[in-house]
This record gives C-alpha cells, sequence and structure tokens, in this order.
C-alpha cells in the first residue's frame, strides 16, 4: 500500500508503534520496520513522510526525542510516546475504529 493511501493514518501507526515498542524508545527505521513487519509487509513508511511527522508529533508534544546509539554504534534519535501522546493514541484508535465501521457499513448495503 503506497504513502497515499496512508497519508491520513501516518501519526496513528507511528504512535502506536511507539506504544509497543521497548521503553528506551525506537528511532525512525525501526518505527518503519515494526509496521512493515507487523501488517504482514502490506504498510511501508517511506523516509520523506516518516521524519516530517516524527517532527509535527514531536512539536505537537505527543513524542519526546533523545540521540542515542543503535546495536551498530551509529547515532540515531530515538523517540518515546509522552503522555499527551498516548491520549492522542487512544482519540485516534476512536475516530479510526468509527471511520472504518462507518466505511464497512456502507460497502456491506
Amino acid at each position: 500500500m503506497g504513502t497515499d493511501a496512508l497519508q491520513g493514518s501516518l501519526a496513528l501507526l507511528v504512535l502506536k508503534a511507539l506504544s509497543r515498542g521497548p521503553a528506551a524508545g525506537m528511532h525512525g527505521f525501526g518505527i518503519a520496520s515494526y509496521v512493515q513487519q507487523v501488517s504482514e509487509e502490506l504498510l511501508r513508511i517511506e523516509e520523506g513522510s516518516l521524519y516530517p511527522a516524527l517532527h509535527r508529533m514531536e512539536e505537537a508534544g505527543w513524542i519526546s526525542a533523545a540521540w542515542g546509539l543503535t546495536e551498530n554504534r551509529r547515532r540515531a534519535r530515538y523517540y518515546r510516546l509522552t503522555a499527551a501522546g498516548r491520549r492522542e493514541l487512544d482519540r485516534q484508535v476512536q475516530s479510526w475504529r468509527q471511520v472504518t465501521g462507518a466505511v464497512a457499513t456502507v460497502l456491506e448495503s
């Protein structure tokens, strides 16, 4: 599935990945890999969409970021969900379920 289809759900996917990730946080590549793996390769987040979204979410206070070292000893920014991010995740999950339920109702009519 391309990034166009993901555009409205990118923040939701990132917030969910961070809620399930390690306590130390996840770097951008780890977030993208998580979504791809869990979706059984159906969803892919492109770098050009991910990093601007992470920046917007950090500015909104939904995530925090700090520099750290990867397993390969490379420098990377690690992102963590904040309390505001958990609340936003809950709000977006509820909204997503309402929208997908409404679409399913229309498709089944």
